[in-house]
C-alpha cells in the first residue's frame, strides 16, 4: 500500500512539473498554430532578427528579452494568452527591453539560438545583452508577478 501511495505521489508531482514546461521531446508530433506576435495589450514583440535586436540593444542600452517557444508547447500558449497580455507586464517589458518571440524549431534564428543558449525545455525566457551574452535564463511558465520579478532582477 505504501508503494502505491508513493507511486501516485510521484506521478502527481511529475504531472505538475510537466504541465509548467515542455521538453523538446514532448509533443513533437503534435503541431499547432502560433498565436499573434503583437498582443493588443501587454508585451509588444518586435518582428526583427536577433542580429537586428543586438544592434538596437547596443544603440539603446536596453537588454533583449526572448520568449523561446514552440508551436506545440501548451504552457507557452497559456503564457502568451495570459501573462504576456498583462498591461503591467507590458509596461515593464516594453519600456526596458527589446522583446522578441522566437519559435525555436521553425523561425530563422530559432535552432541556432536554441543551441547557443542551450534551450532544452519550453517556455524558456532569455535575457541577453547587445553583445549576445546571456544575462539570465528562466525555464517554465511564469505568472505576471514572476515576469515582473524576472525583469527587475536584471535591471
Amino acid at each position: 500500500m505504501k508503494k502505491l501511495v508513493a507511486l501516485v505521489g510521484i506521478g502527481v508531482l511529475s504531472f505538475a512539473f510537466m504541465s509548467s514546461t515542455c521538453t523538446s521531446h514532448a509533443g513533437e508530433a503534435k503541431k499547432g498554430k502560433t498565436s499573434a506576435i503583437a498582443p493588443t495589450a501587454g508585451i509588444t514583440f518586435k518582428k526583427k532578427s536577433f542580429e537586428e535586436a543586438k544592434k538596437e540593444a547596443k544603440k539603446s542600452g536596453k537588454l533583449i528579452f526572448i520568449d523561446a517557444y514552440t508551436d506545440w508547447c501548451g504552457p507557452c500558449k497559456r503564457m502568451a494568452a495570459t501573462s504576456f497580455k498583462d498591461p503591467k507586464v507590458g509596461e515593464m517589458f516594453n519600456k526596458n527591453f527589446i522583446n522578441l518571440k522566437i519559435e525555436m524549431e521553425k523561425d530563422k534564428d530559432g535552432p541556432e539560438l536554441a543551441r547557443k543558449y542551450r534551450v532544452v525545455a519550453y517556455p524558456t525566457l532569455l535575457i541577453i545583452d547587445g553583445n549576445g551574452k546571456l544575462v539570465k535564463q528562466s525555464v517554465g511558465m511564469k505568472s505576471s508577478d514572476q515576469l515582473i520579478a524576472l525583469a527587475k532582477s536584471v535591471l
